[in-house]
C-alpha cells in the first residue's frame, strides 16, 4: 500500500486528479475497451472534480469512452433533491465533461425493489468487466462509501442503515438538522470496492486523522472498514498533513522517503503510476517491481 502525502487539501486534490488524468491517458480508452472509474460523493472529491473538469476544459482529458460507478445514494431522497448524490455528481462533475448520460451509474434510492436495485447494479459492473479505479473518501470513523463500523470486510452493494455519527457528521448539508438527513442509504460494499483493479483513498483534515492511523498502522479491522485497503494489491491513501496527526514520526517519515529515494536516485521517468520501479534487461524490455 502506498502512503502519499501533500501539503494541504488543494495539493491533495490537484495529485489524485493528475493521477486520474495520467492513468485514463495511460489506458487509452475506447467504446469498445472504457475506462471504468468508480466514484465517490461528499467533501473529500470536490477539489479533484474540479480539477478534473479544469483538465478537460484544457482539453487534456475527455470522459467519452469513460464508464462510471457512483459509490452510494440515499433512501427515499428524491433524484432532483439539491443533497442527492446524483445532484452533486452532475454539479461537481458531469454536466461540465463530455461524459455520456448512458454511462452514468448511480443507484436507485427510490427503487421499488431496494434489494433487486443492488444486485442489478452488481450485474452493470461485472458486465463492463469491473471496475478499473475506484477512487473512495472516508468519514471519521473510517467508514468507506456508506460501509460503517462492523460492516462486512466481503459485503457486496446493499441497502444500510447510517449511524448516528455519519448523520450528525452529512447534517452540514441539511441546514444541521439532524431530522432532515435520510437514516437508510445503497452503497457498494466492501467487497465491491476491493473488486477493483486499483483503489485511492482521499483522506484529508486533523479529524480524520485518527482513521488513518488505524488504517496505516494497525491491522485489518471491520470497526474501520477502510482499512481493508491494506489487503490490496494496488491500494493508495492520499492525505494531506493535518490528516497525519496521529501517525508516529517514523510512519511519516517513512513514507516520505520512499518518494524522495523516487525522485533523487531513481528520477521520475523510470517510477510508473503505481508506484512500481522500472528496470532495463536490454532494449525494449521495461519491467515493473512493486
Amino acid at each position: 500500500m502506498r502512503l502519499v502525502i501533500r501539503q494541504d487539501y488543494d495539493a491533495v486534490s490537484y495529485h489524485v486528479a493528475k493521477y486520474v488524468k495520467e492513468r485514463i491517458k495511460e489506458f487509452a480508452p475506447t467504446a469498445n475497451n472504457p475506462f471504468v472509474l468508480g466514484l465517490p460523493t461528499g467533501s473529500s472529491p470536490v477539489g479533484v472534480y474540479r480539477n478534473l473538469v479544469k483538465f478537460h476544459q484544457a482539453g487534456e482529458l475527455s470522459f467519452k469512452h469513460i464508464v462510471t460507478f457512483n459509490m452510494d445514494e440515499y433512501v427515499g431522497l428524491p433524484r432532483d433533491h439539491p443533497e442527492s448524490y446524483h445532484s452533486f455528481m452532475w454539479k461537481h462533475l458531469f454536466k461540465h465533461v463530455d461524459i455520456l448520460p448512458e454511462n452514468v451509474h448511480i443507484l436507485d434510492g427510490n427503487a421499488k425493489d431496494l434489494d433487486l436495485e443492488c444486485h442489478r447494479f452488481e450485474e452493470k459492473i461485472d458486465a463492463v468487466g469491473g471496475i478499473e479505479l475506484f477512487l473512495g473518501g472516508i468519514g471519521p470513523d473510517g467508514h468507506i462509501a456508506f460501509n460503517e463500523p462492523g460492516s462486512s470486510l466481503n459485503s457486496r452493494t446493499r441497502v444500510k442503515t447510517l449511524a448516528y455519527e455519519t448523520i450528525v457528521a452529512n447534517a452540514r448539508f441539511f441546514d444541521n438538522d439532524i431530522t432532515k438527513v435520510p437514516n437508510l442509504a445503497l452503497t457498494v460494499g466492501v467487497g465491491t470496492v476491493m473488486d477493483a483493479r486499483e483503489i485511492c483513498v482521499i483522506i484529508t483534515g486533523a479529524h480524520k486523522a485518527l482513521a488513518l492511523a488505524k488504517c496505516i498502522e494497525e491491522g485489518v479491522n471491520h470497526m474501520w472498514t477502510v482499512s481493508v485497503i491494506q489487503l490490496h494489491p494496488r491500494g493508495m491513501v492520499v492525505c494531506d498533513e493535518d490528516a497525519t496527526l496521529e501517525l508516529h514520526v517514523k510512519t511519516v517519515n517513512y513514507f516520505k522517503s520512499i518518494e524522495k529515494v523516487h525522485e533523487q536516485l531513481i528520477g521520475s521517468d523510470n517510477v510508473g503510476l503505481q508506484g512500481g520501479v522500472r528496470s532495463w534487461g536490454g532494449v525494449g524490455a521495461t519491467t515493473y517491481h512493486q
